[in-house]
């Protein structure tokens, strides 16, 4: 069951914060649980693509041309950030997710994923964790831990979401890099989900690290291209979602060495309209939990466990690019009961994280803007 929470601002790009406590704010949002607000915290970001939480205060964000960017004391800072790794900014690739060590406060460890440029040919790259720390402007001591074989030209499906799970083990994506078949191998890292240490080795447990042939840090695979991932906040499960062609988009529970379909099983078609498969489901690969046709594009994921949104607590809030709207997405255990279009029509939604504030923050693009959601009571 669909509902849309209607947005009835859709010219209106940008809302002043209601500092108010006393007044309704003349631009309350009403959703089928909760009335909200917008507060815009930045505007002017190209591409922004990912976002972490410092524990002073401090913001980084992620523009995907390759810019590490700090919002702090209300503003975003014009510099940069020195010192990060060179970044392919390449078709779809650029600077992608940025996210904390689990004990950032001990080691101060910062990571990246990003598209990076390497092999043996000119104009090839692939999608790599760096991890660095922040020292002033600067990323420092970087350490790069990871690289996505092989090295290609293509521009397309590079992930990329980075999870650290409650045992402090790296999980992260790269997508099939614009060739399906890439996802049904386990000779490459494309179409995967990856498992590893927090220095880039590789777990002793992980599925296929005896099969021979196999990239060893592929903890599943038969994935288009993953670019929402994070843990439910009750199960601790690792969930995903990913883009499928035109139509068929899904979201996954991801669990230890399955296969999830891609390209033999898919709800999607060519965007010319032609047939990838026939299939929708196959023995031996895992449906998903829930998918869209037509497609919204998904990108970003959060779980909401704040006390600030109770009536939205378990729900998985997903950003859509092509569908601008955030997808509330409700569940029993693992079943989607209901859904609900939030912000519909307001822009095109690249990230969504749930601040240590307990507030839930968004990323978009076109326009590029950084905001946070308010719940506002209104009894």
């Amino acid at each position: 069951m669909y509902k849309i929470a209607v947005f009835a601002f859709f010219s209106v790009f940008v809302f002043n914060s209601c500092n108010s406590e006393q007044e309704i704010p003349v631009d309350l949002i009403d959703t089928e649980e909760i009335s909200i607000t917008i507060d815009t915290l930045a505007t002017g970001l190209e591409n922004p693509w990912g976002m972490a939480f410092l524990p002073d205060g401090r913001i980084l964000i992620a523009e995907r041309p390759g810019r590490l960017r700090v919002f702090a004391m209300g503003e975003l800072r014009d510099a940069p950030v020195q010192g990060i790794p060179e970044i392919w900014d390449h078709g779809q690739g650029g600077l992608l997710d940025v996210v904390l060590h689990p004990d950032y406060d001990e080691n101060g460890w910062i990571y990246l994923a990003y598209a990076s440029p390497y092999g043996e040919e000119e104009g090839t790259g692939n999608t790599s964790i760096s991890r660095g720390k922040l020292t002033g402007n600067s990323f420092t001591e970087m350490e790069l831990i990871f690289q996505g074989e092989p090295a290609t030209s293509a521009g397309h499906h590079f992930g990329s979401r980075i999870v650290f799970d409650d045992d402090g083990y790296l999980f992260t994506t790269i997508g099939d890099r614009g060739v399906m078949n890439n996802a049904q191998t386990l000779e490459n890292h494309n179409g995967k989900v990856l498992r590893i240490h927090d220095d880039g080795s590789v777990p002793a447990d992980n599925p296929f690290v005896n099969v021979d042939g196999a990239k060893p840090e592929i903890w599943s695979y038969g994935h288009r291209n993953i670019q929402g991932m994070g843990l439910h906040p009750d199960t601790r499960q690792l969930w995903s979602h990913e883009h499928g062609p035109m139509g068929g988009d899904e979201i996954n529970l991801v669990r230890r060495g399955l296969n999830y379909g891609w390209p033999e099983a898919s709800y999607g078609v060519n965007y010319n309209g032609s047939i990838i498969t026939e299939e929708t489901s196959l023995p031996g690969m895992e449906d998903p939990i829930l998918q869209w046709t037509p497609s919204i594009a998904p990108c970003g994921l959060a779980f909401v466990d704040s006390d600030r949104y109770p009536a939205w607590r378990g729900n998985m809030l997903v950003g859509a690019l092509a569908g601008q709207h955030i997808h509330r997405v409700v569940f029993d255990g693992n079943e989607v009961t209901d859904t609900e279009y939030l912000l519909d029509g307001f822009a095109r939604f690249r990230d969504v994280r749930q601040g240590p504030d307990g507030y839930i923050y968004v990323l978009t693009e076109a326009p590029g803007l950084f905001f946070r959601i308010i719940p506002w009571e209104t009894e």
